[in-house]
């Protein structure tokens, strides 16, 4: 009877990939542990955008423009390498224009019911030096 047991918790464990990243926690991870630059007024033309589905997360590339510390546009980049305005109307929870903590915006909705982030993937510090493990000799 235990071999069951174990047996339907092995199967169950295995149908899990525990290890699995999405991009998004990926990047969240990353900045998390080492920080991000101040996120100036600008057009900042190398962000991610990861888009949040009940079953999936997905990342792409785009562009946006931050004024008074908020996103105020969004631009989706093609594989062309054009960029196409968001045309639908985006908010955040108190339906203002979303801001931005630690490289990455809060919870971005639209009125079609998308649920997204921004991430600036360029304000990510870089990783911190580590120290070189000394190599002991073989005949110790």
């Amino acid at each position: 009877m235990k071999n069951l047991y174990l047996l339907i918790l092995l199967i169950c464990l295995g149908s899990f990939d525990l290890g699995a990243q999405t991009c998004y926690t990926q990047l969240e991870k990353a900045f998390t542990k080492r920080g991000s630059y101040t996120i100036s007024d600008d057009m900042h033309r190398h962000v991610i955008i990861s888009f949040f589905t009940p079953s999936d997360t997905s990342c792409v590339t785009g562009k946006v423009r931050v004024e008074n510390g908020t996103i105020t546009s969004i631009f989706i980049e093609y594989q062309d390498n054009t960029f196409e305005l968001m045309e639908r109307k985006f908010f955040n929870a108190k339906k203002q224009f979303p801001t931005i903590s630690n490289g990455i915006s809060e919870l971005i909705y639209t009125a079609e019911g998308e649920k997204f982030k921004v991430i600036f993937i360029d304000k990510l510090k870089p990783k911190a030096k580590e120290y070189n493990p000394a190599v002991l000799p073989s005949d110790l």
